[in-house]
């Protein structure tokens, strides 16, 4: 058997047939390693992505709270969903100035009050009585939880009285139908101006006068539960026409408060003294218009009211000139006080 001897490669050589054998699989063993890499820093955090347009819903005001005012009182009806988010509110979570609520169901609370009642606070400025009330919510924490999610808040409600209004005496006759002129304010004050008899106790049931007589009237406001009330007589104006503007036309009372028929005629028209407050009286005689032989005469008045508490002076006033001036003279020239 022939015998043949065996050789073995070395490392060298089989390295070139390896790289030989290279050639044709595109290993290239003799490229040095590629260097270790440090790891890179981590991406940086892309910016949040908001929807396009995006804006924060603004608070809806509710229309939950309704308020009436009356002649002596206020009324306030406060829904259940004072809030308008479609919650319901617990009554006692809602007062007015204090006060609970008087009547309630499922769907609203209502609230009722005398005008001075509840915490009422009054403003008197130179046309009306304002009295105003505070709604108060104040939200308790939800079930055994000590959060809320709700903030407390109050409601302001004013009630406008009008100082000042207009009343006619109607039709006057000096040889003159029964009258009472009485009108209601916009704000629920009632005045009225009446004729009465002579001793001041009643209305007069007839209108009509003998020239020279006396005619008496009373300027009156109802108190209802207002806080106590002085009435005035601001300005008073005779026509021949139910229309203060018309011609001929006499201002026999003005200023304030002033009568000042005894001064530019020289006659004995004063007030009287006061029995109450919310009550004035005041006298002239009776008259005609020169060139007009109707016989017929229409008196409008412009009636104020005030805090009976107010002090009397220049706006707040009933004076009378005293025989066509010259005696007691208590302010200004010839004026003769009625407080």
């Amino acid at each position: 058997m022939p015998f043949y001897k065996a050789t073995c490669c070395t490392a060298q050589d089989f390295y070139l047939n390896v790289s030989a054998d290279s050639r044709f699989t595109d290993h290239r063993p003799d490229r040095p390693w590629p260097e270790v890499q440090e790891p890179a820093d981590p991406p940086a955090e892309e910016e949040p992505r908001f929807p396009p347009n995006f804006e924060l819903k603004p608070p809806v005001t509710p229309d939950s709270v309704i308020a009436v005012c009356g002649e002596s009182s206020v009324r306030v009806e406060v829904k259940r969903d004072l809030l308008g988010i479609g919650k319901s509110v617990q009554a006692a979570e809602v007062t007015l100035g204090g006060c609970g609520a008087t009547r309630e169901d499922q769907e609203v609370l209502v609230f009722e009050s005398e005008l001075h009642s509840c915490g009422s606070q009054l403003l008197i400025s130179e046309d009306s009585f304002v009295y105003s009330f505070t709604l108060f919510y104040t939200p308790s924490p939800l079930g055994d939880s000590p959060i809320i999610r709700t903030l407390d808040f109050s409601v302001t409600i004013q009630c406008h009285y009008q100082r000042k209004h207009d009343v006619s005496s109607g039709l006057l006759k000096p040889t003159w139908t029964p009258f009472s002129g009485t009108k209601v304010s916009e704000e629920n004050l009632h005045f009225s101006l009446r004729l009465m008899t002579d001793d001041g106790k009643f209305p007069r049931p007839s209108a009509q006068f003998l020239l020279g007589d006396k005619m008496k009237f009373e300027a009156s406001v109802k108190q209802f539960h207002h806080i106590p009330l002085r009435v005035t007589v601001d300005s008073c104006v005779a026509t021949v026409v139910p229309n203060v503007d018309t011609v001929p036309r006499y201002a026999f009372l003005g200023n304030n408060g002033c009568l000042f028929d005894s001064q530019l005629t020289g006659s004995s028209s004063h007030f009287l003294p006061r029995s109450q407050d919310d009550t004035l009286q005041f006298e002239m005689e009776a008259f005609r218009f020169q060139q007009d032989n109707s016989g017929l005469i229409y008196i409008t008045c412009s009636l104020r009211a005030t805090a009976a508490t107010a002090a009397v002076d220049a706006t707040n006033k009933a004076c009378s000139f005293s025989n066509g001036g010259g005696e007691d003279d208590c302010w200004l020239d010839n004026l003769k006080w009625r407080s």
